[in-house]
């Protein structure tokens, strides 16, 4: 076989990248937890080399420069997240937060694990604050988010008298709403007086959402879990961020 005959027979650079592409995005998407966004950015990119090629040449330029716009609205939305995925200056309020994540059956599952400890830590730091745990029974749940929360916390050292629980909330807007309402049932005003932990990345909507309810609130940074996990949530929270910004929740 001679050399014209092997460049015929070999696949073109764009054919190989699309088809690798595609067969992470499938990877990413379905055969791996915590790790979806990525692969939806493997079948855009897989998209938009199919397009280059199969498309009009008007077509496409018009598809690039929407997707130049929408990286640039990518970028500026990921600003305030970015900036805020820390813990707050002098964090010590009366109350603290901790939002739900998923639970397993009955266990937590690492992104709430995560949350929980840097409840924890917070907790034993100030020992005059008192802990809601949020969150109530989603599918694949045989025990509320809160009552998960509550049994890990008293696990490792956190007294039960410290710990409230709010097992109905199924979002992070009602988790907010449910624990302000059992703060304010408990004589006190939650503006100014809580803390919310959650993971880094939800800090900015979380405090902005308790902005939207009237109440100023201190964010909590949990531990990081891994960087390519915590990297795809830093990603979708860019859409929570915009559903947050359109529909005020």
């Amino acid at each position: 076989m001679d050399k014209d005959e092997q460049k015929k027979k070999k696949k073109p650079a764009w054919i190989v990248a699309t088809v690798v592409l595609g067969a992470l995005g499938l990877f990413f998407r379905f055969m791996v937890r915590g790790y979806a966004y990525w692969g939806y950015l493997c079948f855009f990119l897989a998209a938009l080399i199919l397009a280059h090629h199969f498309l009009p040449a008007s077509v496409w330029r018009i598809i690039l420069g929407l997707t130049c716009l929408g990286f640039l609205y990518f970028c500026i939305v990921e600003i305030p997240i970015i900036r805020n995925a820390r813990t707050d200056p002098d964090p010590e309020r009366p109350y603290l937060i901790v939002l739900g994540a998923a639970v397993y059956g009955d266990q937590p599952s690492l992104t709430l694990v995560r949350r929980l400890e840097g409840a924890r830590d917070y907790l034993l730091k100030y020992p005059e604050s008192t802990v809601i745990v949020s969150g109530g029974m989603g599918k694949g749940e045989t025990v509320p988010e809160a009552q998960a929360m509550h049994d890990w916390l008293i696990q490792n050292g956190i007294p039960e008298g410290r710990i409230l629980t709010e097992p109905v909330a199924t979002s992070t807007k009602e988790n907010l709403a449910y624990s302000f309402a059992l703060i304010r049932s408990h004589g006190d005003d939650p503006n100014g007086n809580v803390a919310i932990v959650s993971s880094a990345y939800h800090l900015f909507r979380a405090k902005a959402m308790a902005r939207l309810q009237g109440v100023e609130a201190v964010g909590v940074a949990a531990p990081w879990g891994y960087p390519m996990v915590m990297l795809n949530y830093f990603i979708r929270e860019a859409f929570g961020v915009t559903h947050l910004w359109v529909f005020g929740e």
